[in-house]
């Protein structure tokens, strides 16, 4: 039996904790599978990890490694307090107790103190990480959904007639309505068309909507648009109607983690008005934890980026060229200003 690779229990250690991408998930069970030392090692790491489980998520602070350190010090100050204060008072008890007894007991004690440390700051990274990788895995079916697509209407991204200046982030709303034009009509449609086999995939598993989502799936059919605005998570990117849709931009992006500008719109959408401040300029989607967005692009990759400004010319995904104010129904001037909204 061959010996296993370092880089072969890496790839295993990836799959048991769920960050794999799909084709290495497929390599890590192909190993499983002819390889009994791989087998074992796979159901060790579940077993080890499975504790894990049990723990509540919690956000994962951005000054991590400050409070990792503080942490080590705090639990080893007071592990070496008790453990001096458990020796003193045995000494002057005169317990009757083998020593032994109380060096197993610290030593328990020290372990247990190391497992909740440990699963404290392991446990909101690796469910962090997870939640990356998942919604990246979602991103890149929808981009093989749209590729289906296209090949079966002749090139043409899922579009629906629009009128220019119709509001566009009306998720939900009245479709047979000129005054209701939601930008998720569009890629309802792969839903609609069964392209897309759960519609689950358009929530994103790092966001707030990702337990609120609920399909009644015998009107699916029926609906022209997404329900709601908490059964979708992502941002498709407006086309310029002053020009034809080009299909052939690899390096353009055409689905993302949701928009920052339209994650809180007002309770009265009558009154749309989201105004483009100091703050607004820089965040990021708060999907993952504003660390950045997955950004799925024309030519179907998928890749998760630390900024808003795609390349070289450093055009912002979440805002139009020169504009600040929005009030839902503006879209770009040409093709190169990328917009992706709501």
């Amino acid at each position: 039996m061959t010996e296993l690779t370092i880089e072969q229990k890496q790839q295993l250690f990836d799959y048991c904790i769920g960050i794999s991408t799909k084709q290495e998930a497929a390599e890590a069970q192909q190993l499983v599978f002819s390889n009994p030392q791989a087998a074992e090692l796979v159901e060790q790491i579940k077993t080890a990890i499975s504790p894990l489980n049990t723990l509540q998520e919690e956000i994962c602070p951005e000054e991590l490694e400050e409070i990792t350190i503080s942490r080590l010090k705090d639990t080893a100050r007071s592990s070496q307090l008790r453990l001096e204060q458990l020796i003193a008072e045995e000494q002057a008890r005169k317990a009757a107790q083998p020593r032994t007894f109380w060096r197993n007991f610290a030593r328990v004690l020290s372990t247990a103190a190391v497992i909740v440390l440990v699963a404290g700051i392991y446990f909101s990274p690796l469910q962090y990480a997870r939640n990356k990788a998942n919604c990246q895995s979602q991103l890149y079916r929808i981009g093989q959904a749209m590729m289906s697509y296209q090949n079966d209407n002749d090139g043409q991204m899922p579009l629906v007639a629009a009128i220019d200046g119709a509001p566009w982030w009306k998720v939900g709303s009245n479709p047979k309505s000129p005054e209701y034009q939601s930008n998720t009509r569009h890629i309802w449609l792969l839903v609609k068309g069964g392209y897309i086999e759960k519609p689950a995939d358009f929530v994103c598993p790092g966001s707030k909507q990702s337990k609120k989502v609920v399909y009644e799936t015998t009107k699916v059919e029926q609906y022209y648009d997404f329900p709601s605005r908490n059964h979708i998570s992502y941002s498709f990117r407006i086309r310029c109607h002053k020009t034809p849709a080009q299909t052939n931009q690899s390096s353009k992006p055409m689905l993302s983690d949701m928009n920052p500008l339209f994650e809180n719109l007002p309770e009265d959408l009558e009154q749309f008005a989201i105004q483009v401040d100091k703050e607004l300029e820089n965040l990021n989607s708060n999907n993952h934890r504003r660390r950045g967005q997955n950004i799925l692009f024309c030519d179907g990759h998928v890749e998760f980026v630390k900024t808003r400004f795609i390349g070289v010319e450093k055009d912002d995904i979440f805002t139009l060229q020169n504009i600040l104010s929005y009030s839902g129904c503006e879209t770009p001037s040409c093709e190169a200003d990328a917009f992706l909204a709501p």
